[in-house]
């Protein structure tokens, strides 16, 4: 960048503007501030530069190329066309151009026609590396990785440091499901490009996915050997001991990694989850204070003193911690059960109410979610809460634990008759159940027997016709 910042060019192009003069510059001169501000992505002032550069040079082919290319990146896709038009006649030759034609109709969803007009671009012999990188990333938006990875495969031998093209062979090569030719293209490569950061870094990802975490190791430790500040790298290669379940050996790699981040948070939990599996739970926790020293709205380390207080006995602080991370991460229904519960637990049955009311709203289809709030409503004594959101809950579960506790709910709120019905409906469904629905629910008791006895003759007449 620094060409850019001590660009004179741009410097007097800015005076001239800031104080309203008229300076002259000549078409290669506008060409390189309008790629200046275009490398900035600052589309306005390339935009300004372009059409200064028009009201100079109202012929240039180059500067109305720099124009169309400024209209592509605002996705006026009208004024491109025209001026595409107004381009083709004589441009079919410049490379730039047929970049914009093809991005023009990419842009649009057109990848053949974007394939097709790259492929002439190539004519030409320039930008060799570029094209054939987009037309594998067309190729890709067609859904052909085979085709894709035979261009990325010829862009990277036009450059053979272009890191996008390896990444994106890489990824070709998985998914055609080709994992032999993978490696042995990552092997041919390295053999040539021993120091290639990118390549032992893919080397080490093939054998992590494929879980051969001591291959993975190797590949790591090469590339480490070549840049020792890679902090990915390290993370990376702790994750590998952590799945071998060699915490310890995990826990040093994660130290190595707190001398070089600056945001040392995630670095702190992760060493506290590698105590807390190796069954140390004070150190665990320690790690985890650490972290949110670091950054005290990291919700993963709060909760994870959550579990780890829990196993200590201090539900107290239990609660406090998931009521604190589940605050953070509102829409973490994990979180919202694991409060709910600990709400339930220490007796706290109203501030449950919130959370599974949240667990109900999104996920309608899991029934214990129904289930166990309908129970804690029933335990505060809301009956007639509970029978309103019992009827929508049998909507969508007939099963007879509903039944059961819409029941009681009735029979507690003295509708004999509703009660009765609901009862008989739940003991059709399951009267399995009954024995120990009738210790959660005394109310049902009394009516057992009697609904059982209407449910047998129910059955006796379905059996004689």
């Amino acid at each position: 960048m620094e060409e850019y910042f001590g660009n004179e060019l741009v410097k007097k192009f800015e005076e001239m503007m800031d104080n309203h003069d008229e300076f002259y510059f000549d078409t290669e001169e506008l060409e390189d501030i309008i790629v200046y501000y275009l490398e900035l992505g600052d589309f306005n002032y390339a935009d300004v530069a372009v059409n200064y550069g028009l009201k100079l040079h109202p012929n240039s082919l180059d500067i109305k190329i720099k124009k169309l290319e400024i209209l592509l990146e605002w996705e006026d896709y009208n004024t491109s066309k025209e001026l595409i038009d107004e381009l083709k006649g004589s441009s079919m030759e410049n490379t730039d151009f047929l970049v914009c034609y093809a991005k023009y109709y990419s842009n649009l969803g057109n990848p053949k026609k974007s394939i097709e007009i790259c492929k002439k671009a190539l004519e030409l012999r320039e930008e060799e590396n570029f094209l054939h990188n987009f037309i594998a990333d067309e190729y890709v938006n067609l859904g052909d990785p085979f085709n894709a990875l035979k261009h990325y495969r010829k862009a990277l031998k036009e450059d053979p440091t272009d890191e996008y093209s390896l990444e994106n062979c890489m990824v070709c090569f998985a998914d055609l499901n080709k994992s032999d030719e993978a490696i042995a293209f990552l092997n041919e490569y390295l053999d040539e490009f021993a120091y290639s950061e990118i390549a032992w870094f893919e080397y080490g990802q093939f054998y992590f996915n494929r879980k051969n975490y001591e291959e993975a190791i190797k590949g790591y430790d090469y590339l480490l050997a070549i840049n020792s500040s890679s902090v990915g790298v390290y993370a990376n290669k702790a994750a590998c001991y952590e799945a071998l379940g060699q915490y310890k050996k995990a826990i040093e790699i994660y130290k190595e990694m707190l001398e070089l981040e600056y945001t040392k948070a995630f670095t702190f939990y992760k060493i506290g989850l590698c105590y807390k599996a190796l069954k140390q739970p004070i150190v665990a926790l320690n790690a985890f204070q650490k972290s949110l020293r670091e950054d005290p709205q990291f919700y993963l380390a709060m909760m994870e003193q959550s579990y780890i207080y829990e196993e200590m006995g201090g539900m107290t602080e239990a609660l406090h911690f998931a009521k604190e991370a589940t605050h953070l991460n509102e829409n973490n229904l994990d979180y919202q059960k694991r409060l709910a519960f600990l709400f339930i637990d220490s007796g706290k049955f109203e501030e449950s109410l919130s959370c599974l009311k949240k667990l109900v709203d999104a996920e309608p289809t899991r029934f214990y979610n129904w289930y166990a709030y309908s129970e804690v409503l029933m335990l505060l004594g809301e009956y007639e809460e509970a029978v309103i959101l019992l009827q929508k809950a049998v909507k969508a579960h007939n099963r007879a634990e509903l039944f059961y506790q819409l029941s009681n709910c009735y029979l507690n709120l003295k509708d004999q008759e509703k009660g009765i019905a609901s009862l008989q409906k739940a003991l059709e469904l399951d009267p399995s159940l009954v024995t120990d629905m009738q210790k959660k629910y005394p109310f049902i008791k009394d009516e057992v027997k009697k609904v059982k006895a209407k449910v047998k003759r129910k059955i006796h007449k379905r059996i004689v016709y």
